[in-house]
């Protein structure tokens, strides 16, 4: 088995957090070893469901965020004395968005170790807005560096394409869409619902929910969804928008309680989570850019009904029927439009459902993901470094 030296993140919450703890749990339940390097967290931050910590190295910063991560002037040095006495087969970076990043291959070349990365910015090939403009900015910095790593994980062949199309060869890119664990995600059973669940019915009391999960933030275009709703305004159904990011506070002074929009929070805790997807009757998202959302996949896999924009690779995993996919352009009109059609019919939304978690465990799972990064280590490591 081999020894993954992961460099990732823990906090703040956000889908590269989710990403990095659920893969390196996989990866240690097969039986490889993993020492996580990230920047230091305060303690107490994790959920009650993240895995127990392994050998944790704790890198200095200046400043983290969600998006991006400045850290201290000393964080390469310690990170390649960390390295150096670890001595992993390989370096896993789940990438930051740091300075840092565009740094590693230098070093792992110096001490001889294989460098894969996984590269999670958002996109939109298409260009169609403001948004994708920036993140093809990101897109456009980091091919050079990306070009000079061992392998480059991303999750659909469209992303792919757009590295090509920047100079990063097509062999060092590995398409391996996020997972999820189809067991830990999965619709509710009538005779075993959860107290989680039975506390959110109880609290919301026989209304209809409609739910974004995921960050407040421009490029995640939830206030085109807020514009919709307060122009439908369906009955007896309310909007749960669980989530915080910078564009929140702003949100909330506009779009309340008089819409029936409920504004949940950040909800750390996996369980409740898992309730409040089992408890959906509709998933929205409404993003101007994205990657390969997990949010959406757990929402598949949970049995919701999903309706998403067309941005990254979210329109390829609702394609042929597993949900509804809205362009990014008129988004709010769009969904003016749907979200009387999916008010008036509980039989869609119930068949919608049905489809997601069958594209789920189709395509989706995290022991599929698990599988792929396997095989992807095997190319790189020297033989028989990954046996038993």
């Amino acid at each position: 088995m081999a020894h993954i030296a992961w460099l990732g993140k823990k906090s703040p919450f956000c889908g590269n957090v989710t990403y990095g703890l659920a893969t390196t749990e996989a990866l240690k339940q097969r039986g490889h070893e993993i020492s996580f390097i990230h920047f230091d967290t305060p303690a107490g931050s994790l959920g009650r469901h993240d895995p127990e910590p392994g050998p944790e190295v704790a890198l200095p910063y200046l400043v983290k965020s969600q998006v991006y991560t400045i850290p201290s002037p000393g964080a390469q040095r310690e990170l390649r004395e960390s390295l150096e006495r670890l001595r992993p087969h390989l370096v896993h970076a789940s990438l930051t968005l740091s300075p840092l990043d565009f740094r590693l291959p230098d070093l792992c070349q110096q001490l001889g170790l294989p460098l894969v990365a996984t590269f999670h910015p958002p996109f939109d090939a298409a260009l169609r807005n403001l948004s994708s403009g920036t993140q093809q900015l990101t897109y456009q910095l980091y091919a050079p560096f990306l070009a000079r790593y061992d392998r480059v994980v991303v999750f659909s062949d469209l992303q792919a394409d757009v590295l090509m199309r920047l100079g990063v060869p097509a062999q060092r890119l590995a398409v391996i869409p996020n997972g999820v664990d189809p067991e830990r995600w999965k619709p509710s059973l009538p005779a075993a619902e959860s107290p989680e669940l039975l506390e959110l019915r109880q609290r919301f009391s026989g209304r209809r929910v409609f739910l974004y999960m995921g960050r407040i933030a421009t490029e995640k275009n939830v206030e085109a969804l807020l514009r919709a709703w307060r122009l439908v305004q369906p009955e007896g159904c309310t909007l749960v928008v669980v989530g915080d990011g910078p564009v929140r506070q702003a949100l909330m002074q506009t779009y309340g309680p008089e819409i029936d929009v409920h504004w949940w929070g950040h909800e750390p805790d996996q369980a409740r989570r898992l309730a409040l997807l089992q408890l959906a009757e509709v998933f929205l998202l409404p993003s101007l850019v994205e990657g390969l959302s997990l949010a959406l996949l757990e929402a598949m896999a949970s049995g919701t009904a999903c309706v998403a924009t067309d941005a990254g690779a979210d329109g390829e995993v609702l394609e042929g029927g597993a949900g509804i996919v809205i362009s990014t352009q008129g988004v709010t009109t769009q969904l003016r439009t749907l979200l009387p059609v999916l008010r008036d019919q509980p039989v869609l939304t119930a068949e919608l459902g049905r489809r997601a978690r069958q594209r789920a465990l189709a395509r989706y799972t995290l022991e599929r993901n698990i599988d792929q990064l396997e095989q992807l280590y095997a190319e790189l490591v020297p033989q028989g470094s990954l046996a038993a």
